[in-house]
């Protein structure tokens, strides 16, 4: 039997309720014991752990490890690093991604390209196999005041979205190829995701530290030019990413930037270590849960942190 993972983000009730409402239109097509839907099967409501967020991390891993497809839950510009962390685990094994959104807004690089991508991250697309995109309303009409008839327009549209997956998933996929472990007999090499919000020059200071230690570097350029085409750059990093030895990756921000949690899922799937500074956020705080400084599958997912060049340097010593 196939296993379907459902990623989305679980923070709100709304969320958790859109999670479940397509985990269970998947259910009635392939059977419950076809579908993994975190937060649910984790019983994360009652689950009982010292470390909670460590061993809701173990689960996920787990599930991640043996699936044969992903359905992932993308939607808004602020996309959840968590959901990221686990398309970027299953693109490193290779498993099929269908990425699902109703969000009507599209992204490009500049204010007059006619480039327009579904996320405002080139990697994505890049990554997922396909995106079931149902970004209007449904037919006006029906009983009821405004809000009900608008509230039946959005779920119409929720809906459309969920059978279009079964109908993907009951379709079929070709896996694709799964990262292989770098070679060990070439010079190594480390890939370098830099933050997409601004200043690079901490990654020019990082890449320096590793030239030292005898590392080639590549240094994600997708938002580097906007004059590039992203798109083909992401695949370019995509490939740098499959050939490194190691990754060091800047999650500073209020999440974790898309492009690094990609990364950090696919080194976690592969065995690559994956480095990152201290994104010297607020710590957050959930009921049994240890306190968390990232999405527990970005704080998980990650080799360790570093405070500094020379924190760095040590970690790669160990």
């Amino acid at each position: 039997m196939a296993l379907y993972y459902v990623a989305h983000r679980l923070f709100a009730a709304h969320d958790r309720a859109l999670g479940a409402y397509l985990a269970h239109h998947l259910a009635r097509r392939f059977g419950p014991e076809a579908v993994f839907l975190p937060f649910c099967d984790t019983d994360e409501e009652n689950l009982n752990h010292p470390r909670k967020g460590r061993r809701l991390f173990e689960l996920d891993s787990e599930r991640l490890a043996r699936i044969d497809a992903m359905v992932a839950i993308l939607h808004g510009p602020s996309l959840d690093d968590g959901v990221c962390m686990e398309i970027g685990y299953a693109a490193g094994r290779g498993v099929p991604i269908l990425a699902v959104t109703t969000d009507f807004q599209v992204y490009g690089p500049t204010a007059d390209t006619a480039l327009r991508l579904p996320f405002p991250d080139p990697l994505l697309q890049h990554v997922v196999d396909r995106v079931i995109s149902v970004p209007q309303l449904g037919p006006p009409g029906g009983d009821g005041d405004r809000f009900e008839r608008f509230l039946a327009q959005n779920l119409h549209a929720i809906t459309r979205a969920a059978t279009e997956v079964v109908d993907a998933l009951a379709g079929g996929f070709t896996p694709a190829p799964a990262m292989l472990p770098p070679s060990v007999d070439d010079q190594p090499l480390a890939y370098l995701e830099p933050s997409p919000y601004g200043d690079d020059s901490g990654t020019t200071r990082v890449s320096d530290v590793l030239r030292a230690r005898g590392f080639a570097t590549h240094h994600a350029a997708r938002f580097v030019n906007a004059a590039a085409d992203p798109t083909l750059t992401a695949i370019q990093d995509w490939t740098a990413l499959a050939h490194a030895n190691l990754a060091v990756v800047d999650i500073r921000g209020p999440e974790t930037p898309p492009g690094a949690a990609l990364v950090i899922g696919a080194c976690a799937a592969t065995g690559r270590p994956v480095y990152a500074p201290d994104p010297g956020s607020w710590w957050t705080f959930a009921h049994g849960r240890e306190p968390n400084y990232r999405n527990l599958m970005i704080q998980y997912g990650l080799t360790s942190t570093f405070s500094d060049l020379d924190e760095l340097a040590k970690r790669l010593e160990a």
